[in-house]
């Protein structure tokens, strides 16, 4: 759609959502390599390994985000997946000029969590061409950890300093240029399963269940409760007294369990 600014509300919104179409498109063609990924990751991260995701702008910004949520909903430890973007922290909310033009920044950034044989590095870089990026990918291959990439660019040079290659090919953007918009989303989508897979092969989801998510504030205490109650069948008042004296949806439903075989 040309002359955006001459268009409609109504207009834009629909055209936005029509091209989203395209999003499940490449992700769906990217899913066998993300497989192909998954096979050898988790042995690694059950072995003790952890994950590390770097990039820069919304792309850096993603894989923090979904690493972030990792501790709350799975109950893991926050350096089980980290999230490293090009200027640090700060670059979460304001971009750093220049940060991700820095080949050797990744690496230098990745340094002092003491990075072993067992870790595994995903670079996220939409346009493919991000330094930061593929800098601290061929570092992180040349130490022997587990690499892989999250692109929307075929043939780019992140995809060749990477083992593993997800290549979501979205097209031209809405508004050119702007890989926040269907990059972006593919990218969320692709390290939503990365994630997801991956706890669940380590264990911490029972049936559809995320039984060790941290009950940190009253709506997650609330819907622990109710895990609880769909797993045992307990009142509400037993599940508000096994997730009281445990602090925790697995050791509450265990509880109540034991207490029931007694």
């Amino acid at each position: 759609m040309a002359n955006l600014e001459q268009r409609s509300i109504a207009e834009l919104t629909a055209a936005m959502h029509a091209q989203n179409g395209a999003v499940q498109q490449a992700v769906e063609a990217a899913i066998p390599a993300l497989n192909q990924f998954m096979e050898a990751l988790v042995p690694r991260m059950q072995a003790g390994g952890r994950l590390f995701y770097i990039g820069a702008g919304t792309s850096g910004r993603l894989g923090v985000m979904d690493a972030s949520e990792c501790p709350p909903t799975f109950g893991v430890s926050p350096d089980r997946v980290m999230g490293l973007i090009a200027g640090g922290d700060g670059a979460l909310r304001l971009a750093v000029e220049g940060a991700e033009d820095d080949l050797e920044a990744a690496w230098n950034d990745m340094t002092s969590f003491q990075p072993t044989t067992e870790d595994t590095v995903i670079g996220i870089a939409a346009s493919g061409r991000t330094p930061y990026v593929i800098g601290g990918l061929k570092a992180a291959r040349v130490q022997g950890l587990l690499t892989a990439c999250i692109t929307c660019n075929p043939n780019s040079a992140v995809e060749e300093a990477a083992e593993h290659a997800l290549v979501a090919v979205t097209g031209a953007e809405f508004v050119t240029g702007s890989t926040r918009l269907n990059a972006g989303t593919a990218t969320k989508l692709l390290l939503n399963m990365i994630s997801t897979v991956a706890m669940i092969h380590l264990g911490h989801v029972q049936g559809t269940r995320m039984v060790d998510m941290r009950p940190s504030n009253a709506k997650l205490i609330e819907r622990g409760q109710r895990m609880i109650i769909e797993a045992t069948g307990a009142s509400l008042e037993e599940a508000q007294s096994a997730l009281e004296s445990t602090g925790n949806v697995r050791a509450a439903i265990q509880q109540i369990q034991d207490d029931a075989h007694a």
